[in-house]
C-alpha cells in the first residue's frame, strides 16, 4: 500500500503543511495532496485519528472518484453483468460512445470458495462488508416495482396492473473512465428497498417483529446473492424476481431519460424512441424487458399495441451467449402468471399473433410451430415460456459471440427464424479489453511490446500488436520475453505457496485451465490426463524420467453450489494433487493444483504467468470463451478444441501456434449417435486413467457416480454425452507435442511472440465498434 506521499509526490517532511482542503479537480502534487488529506478527515467512513493503509485507500479512492464524476453529464451510465460486461463499458467510455449498463447490486454476489477434506465449500462473499469507495448512491432516482397483483380491464378497454407487493429500486452508479479520453460512463446498479410506510410499527411494538418487516426482507432477498440455488419453487421464483427487478427499473429508467431530453411541454414522440435508444439484452436473463417495455407503452402511456410492437421490436436486440439446453431459459407459465399476471398476458398475446402471421404469410412452416412458438404447452400440466424464442421473435437483431457460435445458431437452434428474417442473424465475435488484460495485469510484457513497436498506441489499437511477428525470430526479443515470463511465473510461484502450500518449480511448465466448473468445459478430461501422466512416470526408470518436461498443472474455477457432478471434479483434482505434490519419487516433475477461490485478481496473477491454456470444451458447445482471447494476449499458448473463438484465434495467430485436438462440431451428433449403438472402443489409455482412480489410489471417496458418467450409451449425464473418452487420445497426442515444443527453448519463445501478435482481432474495442455501427446505430460522442 503506498502512502500519500508517495501516491502525490510531496515530499514527507512538507506533508503537515499540506491543508486537508478539498480539490476534486486537483492537478498538482500538493493539491492532490491536500484533497487525500480532506477526504482522510471529513468523508465519515473512519475515525479522523487514524490514517493507516486501509484509511489511505479509501481516502486515495474518494479523491480519484472526484475526478471521476466531474464530466457534465455524469450520471450516463448504468451496469453490466460479468466480466465481459465490464470490458465493454471499459471499451464504452473509451471509445467515447454514448452507451452504458445495467445490473443489480449484489451484496453477496456468486459466493466464496474454500477447498477442505469434503470439497468445495461455499460462504458469503461480503464485497460491501464496509463500502465500495467507487459508487455513488443517488437518492432521487428511484422507481417502484410490482410483484404478483392482478389485471383490472378499464372502461375504456386499458389493461392495468394493480395490487400484489410493490418495493423500489433504488440506483448506485460506478463511474467508468475511458482510457486517454475525458470521457466517463457509469454502471448503474440496482438496490432493492421497501417503503418506509410497508413497516408495521404497530406489529414491532406488539413483538411480532418479522412480520413486521415483511416486506422490507422480501426485498434484502432479491439483491443478496447472484444465481440463488433454483432447486426449490421458491429459488426460482427469487430467480424471476431479480430478473424482472432488473429489467423493470431499468425500463423505467431510460424512459425517463428520453422524456427529460424532449422539449418541454412537447408531445412525448414515440416513434422517435427506437432512434434514440437502443437496448441489448444480454443473454435471456433480461427477456422480460420485452412485456415490460410492452407494458409500459401500452398500459401507462396509453400506446395502441401495433405502435407499441413496433417500438419495443425497433429498440431491442439480443445477444445469445450459450446454446446448452438447461441454459435456455424456460419459465413456468404457472409460475409467471402468480409473479407477473400483466406480462404473462402479453407474452401469451405475442405468441398468438406471431403464430397467426406464419399461418397467413408462411403456411408452408405450420410444421414448424412446434420448434418456434414461445409458449411450449407439449406437457399440457406444465406448460412452459421459452425466453429464447421470445428474444428471436421480438428483437430487431439476434447475434452469436464468435463465427462458429453464430452458425451453429443459424444453422440449428434458430434454423427456422431464419428462413423467415435472414438479415435478422449477425455476428459479433466477443473481445476483452487490452486495458487490463495486458497494459494493468502484465506491466513486464507490456514494457517490452512498447520498445519494440516504438509506441504505446496498441493499448488502443490492438491491431498494432501484428508488428512484433517481424522480431518474432529476434533472439534479444526472446530473451526479454522469456525474463518478463518468468518474472510472473515467479510471482505466480509464489501465491499458489501462499494460498495452498504447494511448492512448485517456476522452471516447469505452467499449464492452466481456469473457468466455470463445468462438464462441457471438460476439467475431467484435463485430470484424467494428468493422471494418466502420473501413472506413466511412476512406472518410467530414473533414466527416463530425467527426458520428462517437469509440468505444473493448475486447475481453478467454482462449482456452482447445487452442479453435484461438478463439485465432484473438484473434488478429485484435489485428491489428485493431494497424492502427487507429495510422492518424492515424482517431485517436480508433476505438481497438480487447484486454485481456490477464482476471481478477476486472481486471474491478474495467473494469466500473465501462463505458458500453456486449456480450451478444451466439446465442439460446438462454448459459445465463446474469452479466457482464451486473454491467455493468447499474453503470449500463452493454447490447447483445444476446435470450439467457440477457438477456431478465430487459431485463424489469427497460426495454425502452428496453436495444439489442436478433438472431434469437430459438425462431427458430435453423429458420435453420440454411435455411442449410443455400441460402436465406441475406448482407448485403453483412458481406461487406464478411469482404472487408477478406481484403484483407491486417490483416496476413499467414491468417485463411482462420476466416472458412471462416462460409461453406458445414452443419455446426458451418462454415455459420455460430453466425449471425453473419444477425444482422449487426440488430447493425450496434443498433449506430447506440448511436450516436444516445450524443449526447444527458441522455438516456443517465437510462438508465445506471434500468440501475442496475433492476438489484435479480440479487442473489446473492435467488438463494440461492430455493435455501435451494425446494431445500436450510433456515433462517438467526445466530451470535450
Amino acid at each position: 500500500m503506498k502512502s500519500v506521499t508517495e501516491i502525490s509526490g510531496v515530499p514527507k517532511e512538507d506533508l503537515s503543511s499540506i491543508p486537508a482542503s478539498a480539490h476534486p479537480t486537483a492537478e498538482g502534487p500538493a493539491e492532490v495532496a491536500a484533497n487525500i488529506k480532506y477526504h482522510a478527515q471529513y468523508t465519515p467512513h473512519f475515525s479522523p485519528l487514524k490514517f493507516e493503509p486501509e484509511q489511505a485507500f479509501y481516502a486515495t479512492a474518494d479523491s480519484v472518484r472526484d475526478s471521476l464524476i466531474q464530466e457534465p453529464d455524469a450520471a450516463l451510465g448504468n451496469g453490466g453483468l460479468g466480466r465481459l460486461a465490464s470490458c465493454f463499458l471499459d471499451s464504452m467510455a473509451t471509445l467515447n460512445l454514448p452507451a452504458w449498463g445495467y445490473g443489480l447490486r449484489y451484496r453477496y454476489g456468486l459466493f466464496k470458495q474454500s477447498i477442505t477434506e469434503k470439497g468445495q465449500q461455499e460462504s458469503a462473499e461480503n464485497w460491501l462488508e464496509k463500502f465500495s469507495p467507487w459508487e455513488i448512491v443517488r437518492h432521487d432516482v428511484v422507481y417502484p416495482v410490482r410483484f404478483y397483483g392482478k389485471v383490472e380491464v378499464c372502461a375504456s378497454g386499458v389493461h392495468k396492473w394493480v395490487d400484489g407487493e410493490q418495493l423500489q429500486a433504488l440506483a448506485y452508479d460506478v463511474p467508468i473512465p475511458g482510457y486517454g479520453t475525458n470521457n466517463t460512463i457509469s454502471l448503474r446498479l440496482w438496490e432493492a428497498k421497501a417503503p418506509a410506510e410497508d413497516f408495521n410499527l404497530n406489529e414491532f411494538n406488539d413483538g411480532q417483529y418479522e412480520n413486521a418487516a415483511h416486506l422490507h426482507s422480501k426485498a434484502q432477498q432479491i439483491c443478496a446473492v447472484l444465481y440463488p440455488g433454483d432447486a426449490k419453487e421458491e429459488g426460482k421464483l427469487l430467480r424471476l424476481k431479480q430478473q424482472f427487478f432488473l429489467c423493470s427499473a431499468s425500463l423505467q429508467d431510460i424512459i425517463a431519460r428520453f422524456k427529460e431530453r424532449r422539449v418541454e411541454n412537447e408531445p412525448i414522440a414515440w416513434n422517435e424512441f427506437p432512434s434514440k435508444v437502443a437496448v441489448q439484452m444480454n443473454d435471456t436473463h433480461p427477456t422480460l424487458s420485452i412485456p415490460e417495455l410492452m407494458r409500459i407503452l401500452m398500459d401507462d402511456e396509453c400506446l395502441g399495441w401495433d405502435e407499441a410492437w413496433t417500438v419495443t421490436t425497433r429498440t431491442i436486440a439480443y445477444t445469445n451467449h450459450t446454446v446448452l439446453p438447461e441454459a435456455l431459459e424456460k419459465w413456468s407459465v404457472a409460475l409467471l402468471t402468480k409473479l407477473l399476471p400483466r406480462h404473462m398476458e402479453i407474452i401469451a398475446e405475442i405468441n398468438k399473433r406471431f403464430l397467426e402471421m406464419i399461418h397467413s404469410s408462411h403456411p408452408d412452416m405450420e410444421n414448424k410451430f412446434n420448434n418456434m412458438c414461445i409458449l411450449d404447452d407439449s406437457n399440457p400440466q406444465k406448460p412452459v415460456v421459452r425466453m429464447a424464442n421470445l428474444c428471436v421473435v421480438s428483437s430487431h437483431t439476434v447475434n452469436g459471440v464468435a463465427m462458429l457460435h453464430s452458425n451453429i445458431l443459424k444453422d440449428e437452434l434458430f434454423r427456422d427464424y431464419v428462413s423467415l428474417w435472414p438479415e435478422k442473424f449477425q455476428n459479433k465475435t466477443n473481445g476483452i479489453t487490452p486495458r487490463r488484460w495486458l497494459r494493468f495485469c502484465n506491466p513486464e510484457l507490456s514494457a517490452i511490446i512498447t520498445k519494440w513497436l516504438k509506441t504505446d498506441q496498441w493499448v488502443t489499437n490492438l491491431d498494432l500488436l501484428r508488428g512484433l511477428r517481424q522480431f518474432s525470430d529476434n533472439s534479444e526479443l526472446q530473451s526479454e520475453w522469456a525474463s518478463a515470463k518468468m518474472a510472473n511465473k515467479i510471482r505466480l510461484a509464489q501465491y499458489i505457496f501462499q494460498v495452498t502450500g504447494v511448492k512448485v518449480n517456476p522452471n516447469s511448465l505452467f499449464d492452466i485451465q481456469i473457468k466455470r466448473i463445468h462438464e462441457y468445459k471438460r476439467q475431467l478430461l484435463n485430470i484424467l490426463g494428468a493422471i494418466y501422466r502420473y501413472k506413466r512416470l511412476k512406472e518410467m526408470s530414473a533414466e527416463e524420467r530425467k527426458k520428462v518436461v517437469p509440468r505444473t498443472i493448475m486447475i481453478g474455477g467454482k462449482a456452482f453450489a447445487t452442479y453435484t457432478q461438478a463439485k465432484r471434479i473438484v473434488k478429485l483434482v484435489n485428491d489428485v494433487g493431494a497424492v502427487v505434490n507429495n510422492d518424492p519419487a515424482i517431485g517436480d516433475l508433476l505438481k497438480v493444483v487447484f486454485i481456490p477461490n477464482y476471481n478477476v485478481s486472481v486471474a491478474e496473477i495467473l494469466i500473465p504467468g501462463s505458458e500453456l491454456s486449456q480450451h478444451i470444451s466439446t465442439a460446438g458447445m462454448e459459445a465463446s470463451g474469452t479466457s482464451n482471447m486473454k491467455f493468447a494476449l499474453n503470449g500463452c499458448l493454447i490447447i483445444g478444441t476446435l470450439d467457440g473463438a477457438n477456431v478465430e484465434i487459431r485463424e489469427e495467430i497460426g495454425k502452428d501456434n496453436f495444439f489442436l485436438f478433438g472431434a469437430e462440431a459438425h462431427d458430435v451428433p453423429k458420435l453420440r449417435k454411435e455411442r449410443e449403438q455400441g460402436l465406441f472402443v475406448p482407448d485403453p489409455r483412458f481406461e487406464e486413467a478411469k482404472n487408477f482412480v478406481k484403484s483407491r489410489a486417490f483416496g476413499d471417496y467414491d468417485y463411482t457416480p462420476l466416472l458412471d458418467s462416462l460409461e453406458g450409451n445414452s443419455g446426458y449425464g451418462r454415455g459420455d454425452y460430453f466425449l471425453v473418452g473419444y477425444d482422449f487420445p487426440s488430447y493425450m497426442e496434443a498433449q506430447s507435442r506440448v511436450d516436444n515444443a516445450y524443449k526447444d527453448t527458441k522455438k516456443w519463445m517465437k510462438m508465445s511472440i506471434l500468440s501475442t501478435a496475433g492476438s489484435g482481432k479480440f479487442s473489446s474495442d473492435r467488438t463494440i465498434s461492430e455493435y455501435a455501427k451494425a446494431i445500436w446505430k450510433i456515433q462517438e460522442c467526445r466530451v470535450p
